[in-house]
């Protein structure tokens, strides 16, 4: 029976995490191990100054004062013992991972550290709305876990997945869409006078093109997007060797 690892951001009291460890457990043996609190927009940090504690939070079912990407690692070592999982999935999120949210995006940080295992992985994102009805999220996961676990995964390869606000009208495979963004930074002061500043989304403004993220969710379907670790401008190579050979003196400077 595969093994299944359940991690989030949103901590190991959110629904979307207890919905999407339901939908996958008629899959395998399912080991939940999710933050103590909240950890979102923490992308794939890990905590290195100070010590993690583990909790036990029910059968199979543990939680880590840290980040997700903390909650895959303590989870292989002290949980699994060292056994790699058969399959890491992350989610489901209070709020879609679309375009460069995948860059600050903690539920991907949690798959992407199963990634670096070599764990074929996923992560699972809802788009944001008054109320949330993860049933067809999790639907979701399940089928895209099933179809994992058969056929597995490109290596360094994930699976990002994106759920729209009720019933979906159908799926995409999808490429990560762009964006500008402009972070708001609001002063404020505290009762002693003292000023504080508070992060909040400014303006957005997304780059045309068919085929996102993006664009399937808003447009009510559910988004796949395989993503990978390797950040490399492979279309800027060539530029980069020039640019290191004039900056080396290899070349006159045009």
């Amino acid at each position: 029976m595969p093994t299944i690892l359940v991690t989030n951001d949103d901590g190991i009291d959110s629904e979307g995490l207890q919905a999407l460890a339901d939908a996958v457990r008629p899959l395998g043996h399912v080991i939940v191990c999710a933050p103590l609190g909240e950890a979102s927009a923490i992308g794939h940090a890990l905590t290195l100054a100070r010590p993690l504690r583990l909790v036990q939070r029910g059968e199979a079912r543990f939680a880590v004062d840290g980040t997700p990407a903390d909650c895959v690692n303590v989870a292989v070592a002290h949980v699994l013992h060292g056994v790699l999982p058969d399959l890491v999935i992350s989610g489901i999120n209070k709020g879609w991972n679309v375009g460069d949210d995948v860059t600050y995006s903690g539920t991907i940080g949690g798959a992407l550290e199963g990634l670096l295992m070599g764990v074929p992985a996923i992560a699972v994102s809802m788009q944001r709305g008054p109320t949330y009805d993860f049933s067809h999220a999790a639907a979701a996961a399940g089928r895209v876990a099933r179809e994992v676990l058969a056929h597995g995964l490109p290596p360094r390869v994930l699976l990002n997945v994106n759920v729209p606000q009720g019933v979906p009208t159908g799926w995409q495979a999808t490429t990560q869409a762009a964006r500008t963004h402009t972070t708001s930074v609001l002063r404020r002061d505290d009762p002693w006078g003292r000023p504080y500043y508070w992060l909040d989304e400014g303006r957005v403004e997304w780059a045309p093109g068919e085929g996102t993220d993006f664009k399937a969710v808003t447009a009510g379907r559910i988004s796949v997007t395989p993503l990978h670790a390797d950040l490399t401008a492979h279309g800027a190579v060539g530029m980069t060797t020039a640019l290191v050979a004039r900056a080396a003196g290899l070349t006159p400077d045009s």
